[in-house]
């Protein structure tokens, strides 16, 4: 018996243009042009609303700039698509606590090592939290 695998799974069309947005808008966070990377990429999102990358992108130049709350919404839309991905935890953990909503920043923390229980980042948060 033959299995094809991946023979009927569509390909994205948009996938190479999909890349390329996102690393011209990571080129403009390399080079401290936040306000062209958010037009960009918030005009970008439109078309891609549930791209992972592109959502995480953005809620790290709100988190550049202070604006944690807004660093949040940004963060809580990528973990829906990637429950289990540390960065976006971590960012969202360190928002939370620049908030000082210290509880939140701790469920963030034990999701984190609930994944990856010796995270130093984490293990260093947590420490910084409980004093």
């Amino acid at each position: 018996m033959i299995i094809l695998v991946g023979l009927f799974t569509p390909k994205d069309p948009q996938k190479k243009k999909n890349i390329e947005k996102l690393k011209e808008i990571k080129k403009l966070v390399k080079e401290k042009k936040y306000v062209a990377a958010l037009k960009s990429g918030t005009e970008y999102l439109h078309k891609v609303p549930h791209h992972h990358d592109l959502l995480f992108t953005l809620g790290g130049i709100y988190y550049l700039q202070k604006k944690y709350k807004t660093a949040i919404t940004y963060f809580e839309r990528a973990l829906e698509i990637g429950s289990y991905d540390i960065e976006v935890l971590l960012l969202k953990a360190y928002s939370h606590q620049k908030l000082g909503e210290n509880k939140r920043s701790i469920q963030c923390c034990e999701k984190i090592q609930e994944i990856n229980p010796k995270n130093k980042a984490v293990i260093a948060l947590l420490e910084e939290l409980n004093h």
